[in-house]
């Protein structure tokens, strides 16, 4: 993914900076995603994307490494905010090959992991079909990113 640095900050009333992440949000309890806001677009806004990525997943999947949680796309410039369990926007397939939020769940004795909650702002209102991939869907964001910034928060499986 491209890196375009802005002033955008992303933060959620379920956790702060590399805070820990309920279990609620998490595979192991309601796998709800959590509420997230950000303030700050860049000048020309037109639309965000959310994804949320786990780095530290040991898989390589579909050549790229990580674990893909969450893709949300197609919200517009005036989505400041998303509220738990959002049904906005349209979701995209993670990694697990479902449509839509699957939360956090490192695998067994495997330590704490870090989730990064990009929000994307892009120059256009994109308007995408349900169940893109990651790959997918940046080779249609990428050419249209304005800004981005990231949330990260930390989850360690209950072992």
């Amino acid at each position: 993914m491209a890196f375009v640095p802005s002033a955008l900050k992303v933060t959620s009333p379920a956790f702060g900076y590399h805070g820990a992440i309920p279990q609620k949000h998490s595979g192991e309890g309601e796998d709800l995603s959590p509420a997230l806001a950000w303030e700050k677009p860049p000048e020309g806004t037109q639309g965000f994307a959310v994804i949320c990525h786990d780095p530290d997943a040991p898989l390589i999947q579909h050549g790229t490494y990580g674990f893909v949680h969450w893709l949300l796309y197609n919200l517009p410039a005036d989505t400041l905010s998303l509220d738990e369990n959002t049904r906005a926007g349209t979701a995209g397939k993670n990694d697990a090959g479902n449509v839509g939020y699957n939360g956090p769940m490192p695998p067994e004795g495997h330590g704490k992991h870090h989730y990064y909650f990009w929000v994307l702002a892009l120059d256009c209102q994109a308007s995408l079909p349900e169940g893109l991939t990651q790959i997918e869907l940046l080779k249609e964001l990428e050419p249209h990113l304005l800004g981005m910034s990231r949330l990260i928060g930390t989850y360690k499986r209950g072992d």
